[in-house]
């Protein structure tokens, strides 16, 4: 197995940091994570307050999902924002229905992502796409997401591949990390559970091959693995995401 550094993408508690994300902060490091990836400031209102509760709690910001309107609307804020926060990873997190109808759209998506990632680099961040499912749909006999790797610029536009999407997708997570090589930066760990409903699953209770997984993105040279659960099903969310940690380090990934 490979050595990562693991964060926690921020939606999984996102009840909580709606409430108190200095809180929750605190709470992460305890657990023993180093960073933690932001979706929305929670109860917080700018990026100086963020950057105070991330430095308060001892952690990095190890990016930040960013709506795509605001690429398309307030690219000097993403990046002003993303310079107070200390942090140097802006994520695409979702793509409209509307705007994924056909192959067109994932080439237009392509250069637009091609001309944000070039704006962005030039202030020192790097830009990356986080896939779900629904970008393994098939045009033309290509994946959507595949369409997409194509036509953006690899020096531009980077991956952060969510691994059980990748899985939901019909693709083996491992091959498809190996695929994209030194093009995937950050990778979403979360696991799958074994039955029928493929239900999301703490990490290290499910299907997926971590210690593959591990390998794979240390080869590549992943800089972060953002442990996420999208839904707990009634659990506490800060105890799913100890017990993946703690599956993590059991496993000598963490």
């Amino acid at each position: 197995m490979a050595k990562l550094n693991i964060s926690v993408q921020l939606y999984t508690l996102r009840d909580a940091t709606s409430i108190d994300l200095p809180g929750v902060l605190k709470a992460v490091k305890k657990i023993g994570y180093t960073g933690a990836e932001l979706a929305g400031y929670g109860n917080l209102k700018t990026a100086a307050e963020v950057r105070k509760a991330f430095d308060d709690a001892g952690l990095k910001v190890s990016g930040a999902h960013i709506g795509i309107d605001q690429f398309e609307k307030n690219m000097d804020q993403v990046i002003a924002d993303s310079k107070t926060l200390g942090n140097t990873n802006v994520i695409v997190p979702y793509l409209g229905e509307d705007r994924r109808k056909n192959g067109e759209d994932y080439r237009k998506l392509a250069r637009d992502l091609t001309a944000w990632g070039k704006t962005v680099a030039a202030a020192g961040l790097t830009l990356s796409y986080h896939n779900h499912a629904f970008e393994f749909e098939k045009f033309d006999g290509q994946f959507g997401l595949d369409i997409l790797w194509q036509h953006a610029d690899p020096a531009f536009v980077k991956a952060e591949l969510d691994l059980y999407w990748v899985k939901r997708g019909g693709v083996d997570p491992v091959a498809y990390v190996k695929q994209l090589g030194k093009r995937v930066v950050l990778v979403h760990l979360k696991d799958m559970d074994a039955g029928a409903d493929q239900k999301f699953a703490p990490v290290g209770t499910g299907t997926l091959d971590f210690i593959a997984i591990s390998e794979a993105c240390a080869a590549a040279g992943v800089q972060w693995g953002a442990v996420e659960q999208d839904d707990c099903y009634g659990a506490d969310p800060l105890k799913n995401v100890e017990i993946s940690f703690n599956n993590l380090k059991k496993l000598g990934i963490a």
